[in-house]
């Protein structure tokens, strides 16, 4: 899961510039994604998280890790910040506005999105890896670590708000 873990976070900071829907709206008038996400944002997210992962398949841990790796490694990253991209669309169309509270699709979006992008690409390999305890404790831990990481890019001025 790290380079989903990697790809979410740095998708805010490396966030600003053009946003991905273009400014544009969906047919029910709001927003389709909001200026939150970004193609900067997006690229800088994905680069950092395929990036990680490539240092992980090169330590001295990475052989066990399997053969699809870099595949898994890019489903991974990309799986993360498409998560999110859904989750703001489904913000959007139930009327909250950028950086509302979304109880718990706010911390597990890119986890479902990673996970499902990568078992849509490598079952093989998502299934002999993420057993169903490991799954069980990705999503327990995620929120925790999703917190500790708002509160953190919220007290260095990288978020407006600590969730």
């Amino acid at each position: 899961m790290v380079p989903a873990y990697v790809a979410n976070p740095m998708a805010v900071v490396f966030g600003g510039g053009k946003p991905i829907d273009l400014g544009k709206n969906f047919f029910d008038g709001r927003r389709v994604l909001g200026d939150g996400k970004t193609y900067r944002g997006l690229v800088g997210g994905i680069v950092c998280g395929v990036f990680i992962g490539f240092v992980q398949m090169n330590t001295p841990l990475g052989h066990y890790l399997g053969v699809h790796t870099l595949s898994v490694v890019c489903a991974l990253s990309i799986g993360a910040l498409l998560g999110d991209l859904v989750e703001s669309f489904l913000k959007r169309r139930l009327g909250l506005r950028r950086g509302a509270k979304f109880p718990v699709a706010d911390q597990l979006d890119f986890v479902v999105g990673a996970c499902a992008l990568t078992y849509l690409l490598e079952p093989l390999w998502f299934t002999a890896n993420f057993t169903p305890l490991k799954l069980i404790v990705v999503f327990v831990a995620t929120p925790l670590l999703h917190r500790l990481t708002n509160i953190v890019g919220y007290r260095i001025k990288l978020k407006k708000e600590p969730w």
